[in-house]
């Protein structure tokens, strides 16, 4: 139910107007404003109720509306999601608090949206015609307009005749197909020129997300001391020991045996030996962290996040390949949250997945270091005078120098080597 009490340009809203409008407990007012239209009141029935855009968290304040999953009219069930709102962390599904039925969308996709904001209005309690989701009525209306558009046409009845009369003419227009021809002047003009193709380029907008690693990326090139090591390590025994297990631990525990386990258990086995390339600058202070709560970078279509494997040094081999198959999951499903990514001292990036052979990585401030490690690839090396051929990947550890020294930072890639090439130092935390 609606009452509406429009007034022209220029006409005055006294209060006594407005308290006419508000004198019923059962109604609300709304101040509605379109370009050069009338100033509009519009009292709207309560049981219309007005959800808001959610507290998405501490350092979010606003999104871009990516999507409507529901239209006007359609039905939608409680905690069922109704939009989802694109932010320069994660994307966060909107929920709607109540059952009912969907009266008014009060934002337009692509639309910059803040937390509180007014974002739709839906009818409580209320069941959509039929019983079944309908698409908003206002979104037919393009469609059945195109006949409508289309019928004007019929006023030149001249049109047929003439392209019946035209027919006996057919062969003679059949021989000059001049258009195809001024299509390709070159062909015909010069055997010997080639063709440049297509030259389009196309504009696309960056997603928040996007935006927020540019920024992030280039303030940890301008703000840390930035430098990089490397090392070498032999795979050998830890792929033994993967062929070793894997079936094992699939059966016992449902997840498959990579390497990212280990080379978290023996990163933070390193962290612990090194304690300064588990701390980070607040202000003029340093911060020594006594946990492990290791950052793994996952490529998403949207951009590269790094979910946080928390207290690894409590975790075994097993825990972490677990873990991390759970957080890649809801990456790769978009289901992973802010709470998912904030924190972490210490990041493993595996461009060797895609191939990698060497890199450096950048540093995921306000972190100090950045284990970069590769592709496996076999090398003769040299082994007990010997050489011999090894399945070999090139590891490097960019650093903050204004924390770690260079001492530190190759202690903690001979640390990590050491544990990978016999993984029974880790067993024995030696």
């Amino acid at each position: 139910m609606q009452s509406r009490i429009a007034f022209q340009l220029g006409q005055t809203v006294t209060p006594a107007l407005r308290r006419t409008a508000l004198a019923s407990s059962t109604t609300k007012l709304a101040f509605q404003h379109a370009h050069a239209a009338p100033y509009a009141f519009t009292v709207t029935d309560a049981k219309y109720r007005t959800i808001k855009v959610p507290h998405m968290a501490d350092s979010i304040t606003e999104g871009t509306l990516k999507s409507w999953a529901k239209l006007v009219g359609e039905q939608v069930e409680q905690d069922e999601e109704v939009a989802s709102i694109e932010t320069d962390k994660v994307d966060i599904p909107v929920n709607s608090p109540v059952g009912g039925v969907i009266r008014e969308l009060l934002a337009n996709e692509e639309d910059t949206v803040v937390v509180g904001q007014d974002l739709f209005k839906i009818e409580e309690g209320a069941v959509a015609e039929g019983g079944a989701a309908q698409s908003a009525p206002k979104a037919e209306e393009p469609s059945s307009s195109e006949p409508i558009a289309a019928a004007p046409k019929k006023s030149e009845p001249a049109a047929t005749p003439v392209a019946q009369a035209a027919k006996p003419a057919a062969p003679k227009e059949a021989a000059a197909p001049a258009p195809a021809k001024e299509s390709k002047p070159a062909a015909s003009t010069s055997p010997v020129s080639f063709s440049t193709g297509e030259r389009s380029e196309r504009r696309v907008k960056m997603n928040r997300m996007r935006l927020r690693i540019s920024e992030r990326l280039k303030q940890s090139q301008n703000t840390a001391a930035s430098l990089t090591t490397f090392n070498e390590i032999d795979m050998s025994n830890l792929i033994d020991l993967r062929k070793t297990y894997k079936d094992d631990v699939l059966k016992t525990h449902g997840v498959k045996l990579g390497y990212m386990g280990a080379f978290v258990k023996a990163s933070t086995h390193a962290l612990q030996a090194v304690p300064e390339v588990n701390a980070s600058i607040d202000g003029d202070h340093l911060v020594y962290y006594d946990y492990c709560d290791v950052s793994v970078a996952v490529a998403t279509p949207k951009g590269l996040v790094t979910p946080v494997l928390r207290n690894t040094e409590r975790m075994s081999i097993v825990d972490v390949e677990q873990e991390i198959a759970n957080l890649g999951k809801k990456a790769r499903d978009n289901k992973i949250t802010v709470e998912d990514m904030a924190g972490g001292t210490f990041t493993i990036s595996n461009g060797g997945v895609f191939g990698s052979l060497y890199g450096t990585p950048i540093i995921n401030m306000p972190q100090a270091a950045i284990l970069g490690m590769h592709a496996i690839k076999e090398r003769p090396v040299v082994i007990n005078g010997k050489i011999e051929i090894r399945p070999m990947m090139y590891v490097a550890l960019s650093y903050d120098h204004r924390i770690i020294d260079g001492r530190e930072a190759v202690t903690f890639l001979v640390k990590l080597k050491e544990a990978i090439e016999d993984p029974r130092r880790l067993l024995l935390s030696v």
